[in-house]
């Protein structure tokens, strides 16, 4: 009998997470002060993150225990389960092997509590009871609420404003969890209301609901802030996903010719291409192709330019170098939420720049027919996010069978739809649309990089 499902026990879980610091050709540009425009120090970020997290941002330590508490909650869904595609194998007739490790088999329905829960925790170790975030899909701020629960911490969510709108289940699992959401642009904080009373409309971004949760967070002595993406922390906390599907593969004595994962700011996919980029790093598999997937309406690695920027809207966060579309980029509103970021965490833009890993950017319109294919073969009702993914991984299996080359692929699935069915209803009445790529809306907000674009 043909095996559909691989699943690890839990004693085979990683106790450790796999920083890429250690081992990357070349060190990570600096951060830089918003202020001074000098290397960001420890004491500088002290007023947002709890030590240990930005003792793990700079780490250069191959292995980082993960806590014994931290494991036991972890095994509330992991280790989770890898799946061989073997209906959709078929329906497309490739002779290419299909695996995708499922990440929607958490609470909160994606990959974002692996990270949400080891922020929570480190910052009640800190004695932090209140947290600001943004969100933008809904998933991390559901995450982040779901982690406030186990730890006791008040929990604040600024939304997209759009994604407010379009996912209203995901602002009520929020509250179900104890969380506060607000659509941002919101009237609770200086810049939320300096951008409502420009333009009463405005569908918001993630960039401007980082600027609103940041700006709460630096006005109280009480709370912390807490980011789901793009940090070298969240990257780091998501590597439990490629180590387990490395242990997967290895076991079924299989390794995968090409990854594939959607990308906004960029935590589930490189949670699971860092432990595999490293064998393409030391020699080991250097034909190893990692794709990265991002909408054609917000284009950050395909069209963006590699160049120190804020985090945010506003200019309150630190300067990091990596590719954006100008942090005053306004993204359309597409229902891929989760993927409408001007900028991308800067170790895979590192990684990109020294060509280790590529990208593909992909419309509306032909994710969501990739994700009702795979549906309809696999079951699994996909998150808007995620059918950027399956879109590319659908286009080279099917190169596969033009070439007769049977690869083996292996797809980050970073969570459920389930609550994006009001997306998946426009898709299929029809008034889905896909969004030119905004290329002077682009330009305008990259002649306001600071440091001249450098």
């Amino acid at each position: 009998m043909e095996q559909t499902k691989y699943i690890l026990d839990e004693k085979q879980m990683p106790t450790s997470w796999y920083n890429i610091q250690a081992d990357l050709p070349e060190p990570l540009p600096p951060v830089l002060h918003p202020g001074t425009k000098q290397p960001i120090t420890p004491d500088d970020l002290t007023p947002l993150f709890p030590m240990e997290l930005i003792k793990q941002e700079v780490s250069t330590e191959r292995y980082i225990d993960i806590p014994e508490e931290l494991q036991d909650i972890f095994r509330l869904w992991r280790p989770t389960v890898l799946y061989r595609a073997r209906r959709l194998e078929k329906a497309l007739d490739t002779p290419a092997k299909i695996f995708y490790k499922y990440e929607g088999s958490s609470p909160p329905g994606s990959h974002k509590p692996n990270t949400a829960v080891a922020q929570a925790y480190y910052n009640k170790q800190e004695g932090v009871n209140r947290i600001t975030t943004e969100t933008g899909a809904g998933q991390w701020g559901s995450a982040l609420s779901f982690a406030g629960a186990l730890f006791g911490i008040e929990i604040k969510v600024y939304m997209v404003k759009c994604s407010f709108y379009q996912k209203p289940y995901r602002r009520i699992m929020m509250e179900t969890w104890g969380g506060k959401c607000v659509p941002s642009p919101s009237p609770d904080t200086n810049i939320g209301r300096k951008f409502l009373k420009e333009d009463p409309d405005c569908s918001g971004s993630l960039g401007l609901a980082i600027s609103e949760a940041v700006e709460d967070a630096v006005s109280r002595d009480d709370t912390h802030y807490s980011l789901g993406s793009v940090l070298n922390h969240v990257l780091l906390h998501q590597t439990i996903i490629g180590q387990e599907a490395k242990i997967m593969m290895e076991k079924i004595g299989a390794y995968p010719d090409i990854i594939i994962g959607c990308i906004g700011g960029g935590s589930n996919f490189a949670g699971m291409f860092l432990p595999f980029v490293k064998d393409k790093i030391d020699g080991t598999k250097p034909d190893l192709r990692i794709i990265n997937v991002e909408p054609a309406s917000c284009p950050t690695l395909t069209k963006g330019l590699y160049a120190y920027d804020y985090g945010d809207e506003a200019g309150l966060t630190p300067l990091m170098k990596m590719f954006t579309l100008g942090h005053e980029f306004m993204p359309p509103p597409v229902h891929a939420g989760g993927l409408r970021y001007h900028g991308m965490a800067p170790i895979i833009c590192h990684l990109h720049r020294l060509g280790l890993v590529e990208a593909k950017a992909v419309h509306q319109l032909g994710t969501f027919e990739a994700g009702i294919t795979f549906a309809r073969c696999e079951g699994i009702i996909s998150a808007p996010e995620t059918d950027h993914a399956i879109r590319v991984t659908i286009d080279e299996a099917l190169k596969c069978r033009e070439s007769g080359e049977a690869k083996t692929i292996l797809l980050a699935h970073s969570g459920h739809g389930h609550v994006d069915m009001a997306a998946y209803d426009d898709f299929l009445s029809g008034k889905l649309q896909d969004y030119a790529y905004p290329e002077e809306k682009i330009k305008a907000a990259l002649a306001q990089l600071p440091l001249n674009g450098k």
